[in-house]
């Protein structure tokens, strides 16, 4: 992956640059007709994306999270990116109540989201969640110790603090030049633009039957949006969310197609639009009540 080739593309104002990492299609915005300047900033960019990738990914067997899960109930050392990346995790948990969970991971080991109509039994979820509880995690800042047979993921909160990660090196950079990261729809903004009030963005609707898609601005901050467009699966009419309630090992009800939400950052963003998503038919009533900006599609 780390010898991808990426080439940037002069448009009307600003410079594009595409790459892949954390299985989306990433791209840097750089408000500047500076080629040099843009290819450093996005190099730079797909640099701290893969270096993120390679640490946390779940699906890797020489990282920290490998280690974690594999410890079979011993305690591993951890540095201070993780400790903050897990103690995120853990203010997840409790702003949600348990509904936003790391361990939970585990349930996408029954519940196979590919437009199939396979359901996984009671019985099976029951012993699903016999190894789902983040309140049963020991985290100090210099190690953390899982139960056995229990097992993290990242994945809710570690594209969207890539994304913030990869603003903030930009940032050192080019201290004044507004670049905008979109990592497969989670998108942060370093600096407002100086030729245009904002860059414009288009979320697409999850809708396919809706050949349409809603157009956003954002200036600086953070944009996320959560949905089940592509991963569901239907059951005798029945169209199940890929979302899983960690409580109950099934998927939530009621809830919005997708959610987008602008925040301070990308992380911030992510979350509430996550957590909008966990409550289902109330997703729009908890929205308001954060009083953020945000959109839902049904």
């Amino acid at each position: 992956m780390h010898n991808q080739q990426i080439s940037p593309v002069l448009r009307n104002d600003h410079i594009s640059v595409h790459f892949e990492a954390m299985a989306s299609l990433c791209e840097v915005l750089v408000e500047s007709e500076d080629i040099e300047l843009a290819m450093h900033i996005a190099q730079a960019i797909a640099n701290e994306a893969w270096r993120i990738e390679q640490k946390y990914s779940r699906y890797r067997v020489d990282n920290i999270i490998y280690r974690i899960n594999h410890a079979q109930g011993n305690s591993v050392s951890i540095d201070s990116e993780t400790w903050h990346l897990l103690t995120l995790a853990n203010t997840c948990f409790e702003v949600s109540e348990g509904l936003f969970d790391i361990t939970s991971g585990v349930l996408g080991n029954i519940w196979h989201f590919d437009g199939s109509s396979l359901l996984p039994s009671a019985r099976m979820i029951k012993e699903c969640l016999a190894y789902c509880g983040w309140q049963n995690i020991r985290l100090t800042q210099d190690n953390v110790r899982l139960p056995p047979g229990y097992a993290i993921d990242l994945g809710g909160i570690g594209k969207e603090y890539a994304v913030d990660s990869c603003v903030q090196v930009a940032t050192k950079i080019a201290p004044k030049c507004s670049v905008l990261v979109n990592f497969g729809g989670d998108i942060a903004v370093s600096h407002p633009r100086q030729n245009q009030p904002y860059w414009f963005v288009g979320i697409e609707h999850p809708n396919p039957e809706k050949d349409s898609q809603l157009s956003v601005t954002i200036a600086q901050g953070g944009l996320a949006t959560s949905g089940d467009a592509r991963r569901y699966l239907i059951k005798d009419g029945i169209r199940y969310s890929h979302v899983l309630n960690p409580q109950t090992g099934y998927p939530v009800t009621g809830a919005p197609r997708s959610v987008t939400v602008a925040g301070e950052n990308c992380t911030q963003a992510g979350l509430l639009a996550t957590l909008a998503l966990l409550q289902g038919d109330q997703a729009e009533i908890f929205l308001e009540k954060q009083g953020t900006t945000h959109w839902c599609l049904w």
